[in-house]
C-alpha cells in the first residue's frame, strides 16, 4: 500500500456500516423521496474483503439471474443511505447487479452528524478519505460482485456528488469499466496529500467514456469547470466522454428526497443514463 494509507483491524471497520435511514446531515428529508420496493430482488448488506479487513456495502440483484451486469454505486458525501440503497434497487429492478460500498468505512460514521452538520462531516471523516483507498476498495467491490452474480464483462460505474468526483478517478484507474456516470461531481479543487488530482487532472486518461450530469444552477461546482473539463476531453480525444447541464437544475437535482431535487431533471438525466450505458454495453 502507498504511504498515505493506514491499516485498520477489522474491528475498526465494525463502527461504520451503512446509514440507517436518511443521513441526518443532508437536511430536511422530503414526504415524497421516491421509495423502490424489493420485490423480486435480493437485497441487503453484504461484507467486501478488503486489503485490510472488511467493508458493508449494500447490493440488491434481481432473482433468479446468474449473471447480471453490474453496476457500481458510488456514495453521495452522506454516505451509503436511503437514498443511495434505493438508487440500488432502482437499477436492480432494471435488471442488474447493483452495489454501494461504505467508502467511509474506517473513518467514521456519518450517522453520527446531525442536520446540517456538513462540514463538521467533512472535516471529521470525509477530508481523511485517501482516494487511493477508494480505488482499492472499488477493485475489491468489482472483485466481489463478479464473484456473486455481476457481470465484469458488462460493468460501469455511477456516483453523486462526492461520488461524482470518484467515478471519474476510478475510470482513469482502472480499464474494468466499460463505462461511467458521474453526478455533479467536483472537477476540480484544492489538492492534497490524500486527493493528489482531480477529474480535470485526469481526463487524458480515462479507460472508460464518462457521462457527466451536471447543474446549471450548481452553487458548488462552477460552469466555468465544466467548460474546462469539457475542452480538456476535447483535446485528449475523448469523444465519447460528454458533461451534460441541465441549466435550471441545482446541486443534487437527482437526489429525491433533498429540497434541491427537480423531478423533471432527473428522470432526463435518469434517462440519458440508462442510453449511455446501454450504449456502452452496460446492460
Amino acid at each position: 500500500m502507498t504511504d498515505n494509507r493506514i491499516l485498520f483491524s477489522r474491528r475498526a471497520f465494525a463502527a461504520s456500516g451503512l446509514v440507517a435511514g436518511f443521513a441526518l446531515a443532508g437536511g430536511p428529508v422530503r414526504a415524497d423521496a421516491i421509495v423502490t420496493d424489493a420485490a423480486g430482488l435480493v437485497a441487503g448488506e453484504v461484507s467486501i474483503p478488503v486489503i485490510d479487513g472488511v467493508v458493508p456495502a449494500y447490493r440488491a440483484k434481481p432473482k433468479g439471474v446468474a449473471k447480471a451486469p453490474l453496476i457500481v454505486v458510488v456514495q453521495e458525501i452522506f454516505g451509503v443511505h436511503a437514498f443511495i440503497r434505493d438508487v440500488c434497487r432502482r437499477f436492480a429492478k432494471l435488471g442488474y447487479y447493483a452495489i454501494a460500498p461504505s467508502l467511509y468505512a474506517r473513518q467514521g460514521d456519518p450517522a453520527r452528524y446531525g442536520a446540517g452538520e456538513v462540514t463538521q462531516l467533512v472535516a471529521g471523516i470525509v477530508s481523511k478519505v485517501p482516494d487511493a483507498q477508494v480505488m482499492d476498495d472499488l477493485d475489491a467491490t468489482a472483485a466481489f460482485a463478479g464473484r456473486d452474480g455481476g457481470d465484469l464483462a458488462r460493468a460501469g460505474i455511477t456516483g453523486f456528488c462526492w461520488g461524482g468526483r470518484i467515478v471519474w478517478l476510478y475510470c482513469a484507474h482502472t480499464a474494468q469499466m466499460r463505462a461511467g456516470v458521474a453526478f455533479y461531481g467536483p472537477l476540480t479543487g484544492e489538492k492534497t496529500a490524500l486527493k493528489p488530482v482531480h477529474p480535470l487532472d485526469i481526463a487524458a486518461q480515462l479507460k472508460a467514456p464518462v457521462l457527466g450530469n451536471y447543474g446549471g444552477q450548481d452553487k458548488g461546482i462552477a460552469l466555468g469547470d465544466v467548460a474546462l473539463m469539457r475542452v480538456a476531453l476535447a483535446a485528449a480525444g475523448k469523444s465519447e466522454s460528454r458533461i451534460d447541464v441541465y441549466a435550471n437544475a441545482q446541486h443534487g437535482f437527482f437526489a429525491d428526497y433533498r429540497p434541491s431535487y427537480d423531478a423533471v431533471d432527473a428522470a432526463r438525466a435518469w434517462e440519458n443514463t440508462l442510453v449511455f450505458l446501454r450504449s456502452h454495453e452496460v446492460g
